[in-house]
Formats: structure tokens, C-alpha cells, sequence
């Protein structure tokens, strides 16, 4: 039962002993330094637990004083936190699961910076940040290089670039948020500069160590980027090195509308991007978004939709997900409830540590004696 699901698969060099992976997650579990504690090592001690063949670690600043999303993100832009980052990738490969850390720079989504930097002065929530000069463009990019030597030297397996969710690598490739005029604006080619650029500068940086890619395959806005233009951003991507692309859609702007709410509320709901992917790519391609089913995730394999799945709250509403479905116990899963209103989203956006809302009531408890 489920012969594809649960077959090993290669990644740039490295095993993975099934075809499940832990998407990255953000829940505000880091200490309020963003440093790593007690909360996050427990957290992702029991997401590797799981049996998922890969952790994704949710993403880690590389500039945390401007290009930090939300409070609470891990820290990834000095040699203090290397000894954190250590405990981290530890605690996942102990328990049999690669270890991987994303990395990023929110932009113009960037909470804790008093002005926001971007491509282009667009104004965001409110807020309008300031357009990057070129100088400064190729700081950011050697803080990338810098955060991926980190994450490598941490001990992490692998390292990935959070070009998703509309953070700064996917502000320039998208023609809603980047209006510049310069080298890197205007046509796709030049949008796709910065974050190619990016991509070379942390491989020329890290060596012959994995690099993979979150991937906005379209933003689910009218003026927005989309799947023509987000498959050849692919293309450049698998040419130019990447060890594999986990594709997402949505940002921001987009997921709290009426009609993308209730198409997240679908199973599988993100597939079809993956299988858009990977139909122009020849690197591993991982499909995410609420496959919270043992068969769909199968069919998904078996059809060539996906070469990975990517588990996020399906996996951490319950953590024993992948070991019910390999024993074909999926009647027992605790699943993730879409009629919940986002409760995990809100708190985290409010700058609360999240728990579930469909947690059993003792490990609320539990949680709750813990961390409140």
C-alpha cells in the first residue's frame, strides 16, 4: 500500500528514506531574540520524529534587524546563533530525518524594520518601503551567501531559499511589486536577475552542498505574478543549479480573500502548481498544500504530479501522520480543521507562539504548562 509514498528518493547526493518532507511551518516558537530555546528544539525534535524523510526548518533571517518578517524568527545572520542552529540540526537528524534550513529576507512584508526595503516603493498594509539601490541589492545578496555558509557549517543538510509567500526574492520577480527601470526590472529576464544572483553567490559560497528553492509559482492576484512567467523563472533555476523546487502560491495580499480561502480550504489544493513545475524542470519538484490524505498523496507520485510531498499543518496537527498512514490507521488522523479561521495564522500574526486548535486536550495542556 502506498509502494510510492513511502520509496526512497535522491536528492543531490542525499537519501531520503521515503517521499515525505516537513514544509516549513512559521509558529513562532524561537525565543523573542529569535534565538533557538527549549520551545522550537522540543517542536522540531517531534516533527522529525514523525518519520518524515525531511525537516524544513521554517525560515531564518539573514538580516534580522530589517529583513525579519514577524517576531520570533529564527536568527540565521550571526556566528552568536551558530551555536543554536547546531542544536537544531541535531536534534532533527537524531531522530533519523535530514535537516534543512530556509533562509530569508521578508522585504516589504518585513515587521520589525522601522522602513522596509523592496524593489520598489509599493506600498504594503499601510506601509510603503523604500526601493533598494544597487549597492545595497548586493549587500543583501552576500548576506544570503553569508546565512547559507552558516546554515551549512551549523551542521544542516541542506539549505533553502525562501522565494515564496511574497517575501524579497519573489518582490523581484513579480511585476506587481517590482517597477523598477534599472537592470533589474521590466522583462522577466531582468526581474529573475536578483534572486539567480542570489542563488550564485550561496552556491559559490557553500560549495557542492544542496541548495533548494521555495517557490511562488503565482501569487493569486489579478496584476500579479503567474504560471507564464513563474515556469521559466524555473527553468533558470534548475539550469543554474538548484537541488530542487518546493512550489507554493499565494502571498500575503492574497490568501485572506474570499475566493483563495476557500480554495485553501480543498485537499490538495496546490498540486496543479507543483505539476506545472515540474512539466518544465528536471530537478525534484515537492507539492505542499493541505494533502492531508494518504491516497492523494500517492496518486499525486504515481501520476508524476510531484516527486515529493510537503507536510505542514497536516503534520503538526498530528505528528503521528505518516506512521497512520503507513499502517493504514488514517480513520485515527487528527487533522487539521479548515473551519478553524486560520486560529494558528491569527496568533502568530498577533506575535503569539501557536498551538492547534485541534490538539487532543491533554497535549493542549501540556502545551499550555509549558509555554504560556
Amino acid at each position: 500500500m502506498y509502494s510510492n509514498l513511502f520509496s526512497t528518493f535522491r536528492i543531490h547526493g542525499l537519501t531520503l528514506k521515503n517521499r515525505l518532507t516537513m514544509a516549513p511551518l512559521f509558529l513562532g516558537y524561537a525565543n523573542e531574540d529569535g534565538a533557538v530555546g527549549p520551545m522550537l528544539l522540543d517542536h522540531y525534535r517531534l516533527m522529525a520524529k514523525s518519520g518524515v524523510a525531511m525537516v524544513v526548518v521554517e525560515n531564518a533571517a539573514i538580516d534580522y534587524a530589517q529583513g525579519s518578517g514577524s517576531p520570533r524568527t529564527i536568527r540565521a545572520d550571526t556566528d552568536e546563533n551558530l551555536d543554536g542552529l547546531k542544536k537544531l540540526a541535531e536534534v532533527i537528524q537524531e531522530q533519523g530525518a535530514l535537516a534543512c534550513l530556509q533562509i530569508n529576507h521578508a522585504g516589504r512584508f518585513a515587521t520589525a524594520a522601522s522602513e522596509p526595503v523592496a524593489p520598489s516603493a509599493v506600498e504594503t498594509f499601510g506601509r510603503t518601503p523604500k526601493a533598494l539601490k544597487t549597492d545595497e541589492i548586493q549587500r543583501i545578496q552576500e548576506r544570503f551567501a553569508e546565512a547559507a555558509l552558516r546554515v551549512k557549517n551549523a551542521g544542516f543538510d541542506l539549505v533553502e531559499l525562501h522565494g515564496g509567500t511574497g517575501y524579497l526574492l519573489s518582490q523581484f520577480v513579480s511585476p506587481r511589486t517590482n517597477k523598477r527601470t534599472d537592470e533589474y526590472g521590466g522583462p522577466l529576464e531582468n526581474r529573475m536577475k536578483f534572486p539567480l544572483e542570489v542563488l550564485a553567490r550561496v552556491r559559490s559560497a557553500v560549495g557542492d552542498f544542496p541548495v533548494g528553492y521555495r517557490f511562488l509559482a503565482d501569487e493569486w492576484l489579478p496584476d500579479g505574478l503567474h504560471l507564464e512567467e513563474s515556469k521559466p523563472f524555473a527553468k533558470a533555476l534548475a539550469k543554474n543549479g538548484i537541488a530542487y523546487i518546493s512550489v507554493m502560491g499565494g502571498t500575503y495580499e492574497s490568501f485572506f480573500l474570499p475566493e483563495i480561502v476557500a480554495g485553501s480550504n480543498q485537499e490538495g489544493y496546490m498540486i496543479d502548481l507543483a505539476e506545472a513545475v515540474r512539466s518544465e524542470v528536471d530537478v525534484p519538484v515537492i507539492a505542499a498544500g493541505r494533502i492531508a490524505d494518504g491516497e492523494i498523496a500517492e496518486k499525486a507520485l504515481a501520476e508524476g504530479k510531484t516527486d515529493l510531498i510537503g507536510l505542514a499543518r497536516v503534520l503538526w496537527a498530528d505528528p503521528e501522520w505518516p506512521r497512520k498512514v503507513r499502517e493504514g490507521r488514517e480513520d485515527e488522523i487528527n487533522h487539521c480543521d479548515p473551519e478553524c479561521d486560520d486560529a494558528c495564522m491569527q496568533m502568530v500574526m498577533k506575535g503569539k507562539p501557536a498551538f492547534c486548535v485541534r490538539w487532543p486536550a491533554e497535549k493542549m495542556k501540556t502545551w499550555k504548562a509549558k509555554f504560556e
